[in-house]
């Protein structure tokens, strides 16, 4: 079966299933949701625990044995597989099946990997997970819906955040939801009467939002310039490289040339001089800063052609 982090605190309320895979790009959802998973185990006897780091070259015999293996100090054990790439191989995929299909009442399997390629999600392992136990997906919180997830996070809290200060948290911590997790719990140790205002906020939340190059398409695709500018200043500042980023901004563009509205076909020798602009400026053909470079791209993709030394960006 197939849950979210939110249905999964239902289902355990009613059910231990004998096998879990939690995937995602999520790390609090994904270790919220592991905890929640183990918490139910240990209630259920399921005192032993396993763990496994899957890596390149790893042994999946030990996988097998340990799984098989009496415990001196428990009759029923977890076996726990961190396997952050999600591609377990072929033999660690034929050994994740049949730990599964053995059935072995003593013992439950938890799976923690990033999030799934498509490729990877219909493969054995993972059809079997799904067949035997659950598959529980931590998807990134939307910009749109990350103040009512802040919002619920806080109220559980015992924190009533202020309109204004809700908007100043979502702008400093998207993207980064262990961060702003942290937030709350410190506010709630700090705060007055549960009440928190800007002025709480502002000495404490730095600016933690953890952009990535899919972020910077959504912001491009809506015309959102200043959003835009914004994310590739965050990316920066983490170091992503930017080829990256220009690659993110290309795929953008053919899109949009594609579909057409903002752009037409005869905007295309346009935007190809920028991309190649860019492309010099990375290289260290052309004497020009890349990300000021990549920024003037990204707002001319969100419709707005910059004038010299206008919207650059520097983190």
């Amino acid at each position: 079966m197939k849950l979210t982090p939110d249905a999964l605190g239902g289902h355990l309320a009613r059910d231990l299933s004998p096998v879990y895979l939690l995937c995602g790009d999520e790390p609090l959802l994904v270790g919220e949701a592991a905890d929640a998973v183990r918490a139910k185990a240990r209630a259920a006897g399921f005192t032993d625990r396993i763990v496994h780091f899957i890596e390149r070259g790893s042994s999946w015999a030990d996988v097998r044995a340990d799984a098989g293996s009496l415990s001196l100090f428990a009759s029923r054990r977890i076996v726990e597989l961190r396997m952050p790439t999600g591609k377990p191989g072929v033999t660690g995929s034929a050994v994740i099946v049949e730990l599964i299909e053995r059935r072995d009442p003593d013992t439950l399997l938890l799976i923690l990997t990033e999030r799934l390629e498509r490729e990877a999600q219909g493969a054995s392992w993972v059809r079997a997970v799904d067949a035997h136990g659950a598959v529980v997906t931590a998807w990134p919180i939307g910009r749109d819906k990350l103040p009512a997830w802040l919002e619920a996070r806080a109220r559980r809290a015992g924190l009533q955040l202020e309109p204004a200060a809700l908007a100043l948290l979502a702008d400093r911590t998207e993207g980064n939801l262990l961060a702003a997790q942290q937030e709350i719990d410190r506010l709630a140790l700090t705060a007055r009467h549960g009440k928190v205002g800007v002025a709480e906020l502002t000495d404490s939340v730095g600016d933690s939002a953890r952009f990535d190059v899919f972020t910077l398409g959504t912001a491009t695709r809506s015309g959102n310039a200043a959003r835009a500018l914004r994310i590739i200043a965050g990316l920066h500042t983490e170091g992503v490289e930017a080829t990256l980023v220009l690659w993110s901004l290309l795929r953008e563009a053919r899109q949009m040339l594609q579909v057409g509205g903002r752009f037409t076909r005869r905007d295309a020798p346009r935007l190809i001089r920028r991309a190649r602009r860019v492309d010099r400026a990375i290289k260290g053909r052309l004497q020009a800063n890349a990300w000021d470079e990549l920024a003037l791209f990204a707002a001319e993709l969100c419709g707005r052609t910059p004038l010299p030394g206008q919207n650059r960006c520097n983190p």
